[in-house]
């Protein structure tokens, strides 16, 4: 099965300029949802995770397929004030200004195993600031892995040694 049929290219969204990637073909197929879930989760060659991470908010869709797959937790990681608990934060760099992402302060115990998941790696900005959450509770991250990997951005440099997997790759 070739996963790029399923994703459609929408041009100047969210704003002119941008080429975007959606996804909702992916979803709407079963079939292929599978077979990415199934790409993705064989990546890991059967390491042990504890928790798997989605990244607000399409990392949210295959983040809690990926957890129940492997037998392992999942944690929200959200935009300011969307969780209900006490939370840590960190914050990236956007073309114009700053954003941050949050998560609960219990989410991560120290040495838990974690994967990171989310829809797309453009510019690792977002990726980065998941890294030093997991990081601030002593989580050790296993792997990064995508939907999508937009390598013309360079993502991959803001993050270091980490372990990388991309279902795709433009």
């Amino acid at each position: 099965m070739n996963l790029q049929d399923y994703i459609r290219d929408i041009q100047d969204f969210p704003k002119p300029g941008i080429g975007f990637k959606d996804i909702t073909p992916l979803l709407l197929s079963s079939e292929a949802t599978a077979f990415c879930l199934e790409t993705l989760v064989n990546s890991l060659q059967n390491q042990k995770i504890d928790k798997v991470i989605g990244v607000e908010s399409r990392g949210f869709f295959f983040g809690i397929l990926l957890a129940q797959k492997l037998n392992a937790g999942f944690i929200p990681v959200r935009k300011p004030k969307k969780l209900p608990f006490d939370t840590i934060s960190a914050s990236y760099e956007l073309e114009y200004g700053t954003d941050t992402l949050e998560m609960h302060v219990d989410a991560i115990q120290p040495g838990d195993k974690i994967l990171i998941h989310d829809d797309v790696l453009a510019t690792g900005g977002t990726a980065k600031a998941v890294c030093e959450l997991v990081e601030q509770l002593g989580g050790e991250i296993v792997q990064m892995n995508f939907l999508m990997e937009l390598s013309f951005l360079n993502g991959r440099a803001k993050l270091g040694d980490k372990e990388i997997f991309a279902a795709l790759r433009y």
